[in-house]
């Protein structure tokens, strides 16, 4: 059964560096000694070809996402959605966020990394058509777990 998305939460938004501090606690809850800080989140909001988006709800953000362009592919950077608001099909509604500005963009496919023992993550990449290309070893580090390299090819426009 798919869980119904709040309404409030469809609502994808661009992010802003007001929202630093609200990722980097969502960094910390679902991603503990790998999160990310609050430099490196306010650097990657505005650094060259990069996307950021969020979703609210009641409580705040409730989930955050950004993908990198290099011109011919993209790469989906992150994906986190707050413990209270997973299982809500937020995770989907940022991914498709990602998915139509990497269509927008031109890209050619979308690429990322996800951990091996995600399995959340892994069903919503595949039920979108994602294919496993390779296992990367030891990839997310201080956790040492193994991750696997990913691919979506795009449809290029008609013309």
């Amino acid at each position: 059964m798919s869980a119904v998305v709040p309404e409030a939460a469809r609502v994808v938004r661009p992010l802003e560096l007001a929202d630093v501090p609200a990722v980097a606690g969502l960094e910390a809850e679902l991603f503990a000694r790998s999160a990310w800080t609050e430099v490196m989140i306010r650097e990657e909001l505005g650094a060259l070809g990069r996307f950021y988006v969020g979703v609210d709800d009641d409580a705040g953000l409730a989930g955050y996402a950004g993908s990198w362009f290099d011109g011919d592919v993209a790469q989906v950077m992150t994906i986190g959605v707050a413990r209270r608001a997973q299982r809500q099909g937020l995770g989907r509604v940022l991914l498709h966020a990602l998915l139509d500005r990497a269509v927008t963009d031109g890209a050619s496919a979308v690429l990322l990394e996800v951990a091996v023992d995600n399995d959340p993550a892994l069903t919503l990449y595949r039920s979108e058509g994602f294919e496993v290309l390779a296992r990367r070893r030891r990839y997310y580090q201080p956790e040492d777990v193994d991750a696997w390299t990913m691919r979506l090819t795009l449809p290029r426009p008609a013309g």
